[in-house]
């Protein structure tokens, strides 16, 4: 994985941290991401080029006039103000590669200095095993600070640990091993069409940048959320809000808007096309 500068622009060493989504059902990590962006109005200072993430090219997805800035699948952005760095993922990893991309990411967050990797995803609605909507939309973690995944932290929010997380099991273990390098891919375990339930949770793309990112030794705390397909929107605003808990910020202190609200990203004028010609009801 290289980065590529912007012309002029260089990483500020003050950005420690980290924010990046792990794509899933319903892109909800990338929304949030989408919204953080445009909200702490974070400078593009470049993008990341990998061989094993697909192509992909569009229109600024922050901008409101076409102005010639193509988005490109993996994008860096920084928000000096609140020392953050943030990672824009639009298309996914080839199919196979998912743990060398990992592994790629985790050396560029270990190269650039980072001390805290904060990933965002979404998780299928329905695998949801027990079911409890009485405090509204839930935020579960994932940490590297203890062995079990728990954090001390997060639990103050409200938030409960991934219960599905058990690093003896044995696709938990076997990815834990990849991503220090101590084993060779073994074609004893099963394919995706023969996965059981507890296999879903360490197959996602969460999981092994999670693991790799550990096994460099760094600091990261996955933030989860369940969905279904739709409209995640809400989604996204609940797991940023999530982000931002865990990190100390507030969107009052970000460069939105003057009711201190967040910014709502240009490109999710579009984001499920245009409205229905009010013609055929």
């Amino acid at each position: 994985m290289e980065f590529v500068p912007e012309e002029g622009k260089l990483p500020n060493k003050d950005c420690s941290t980290l924010l990046l989504p792990a794509l899933s059902i319903g892109n909800v990590g990338q929304l949030a991401v989408d919204l953080l962006v445009s909200s702490t109005r974070a400078e593009r200072i470049g993008y990341l080029d990998d061989l094993f993430v697909l192509p992909c090219v569009g229109n600024d997805a922050y901008g409101p006039i076409p102005c010639g800035d193509l988005a490109l699948p993996l994008e860096a952005y920084e928000s000096s103000s609140n020392a953050l760095t943030l990672v824009q993922q639009r298309s996914p990893v080839m199919k196979g590669m998912l743990v060398d991309f990992a592994k790629h990411l985790a050396n560029f967050a270990s190269t650039t200095g980072k001390k805290h990797v904060v990933l965002l995803s979404s998780l299928d609605f329905g695998r949801w095993q027990k079911i409890d909507m009485s405090s509204g939309p839930q935020i579960y973690y994932l940490s590297s600070v203890n062995p079990d995944g728990t954090d001390h932290h997060c639990e103050q929010f409200g938030w409960k640990r991934l219960q599905e997380y058990d690093p003896a099991q044995r696709c938990w273990k076997y990815l834990s091993s990849l991503a220090e390098e101590n084993s060779m891919r073994d074609n004893n375990l099963p394919f995706d069409d023969e996965l059981e339930e507890e296999d879903y949770y360490p197959s996602l793309p969460f999981a092994a940048v999670f693991s790799c990112l550990k096994a460099k030794g760094l600091k990261v705390t996955c933030l989860l959320c369940y969905c279904s397909e739709g409209d995640n929107i809400p989604d996204a605003f609940n797991l940023a809000e999530a982000a931002c808990k865990l990190l100390g910020l507030s969107p009052r202190n970000f460069h939105g808007d003057e009711s201190g609200n967040w910014l709502i990203p240009f490109s999710w004028k579009t984001v499920y096309g245009p409205p229905p010609d009010l013609s055929i009801f």
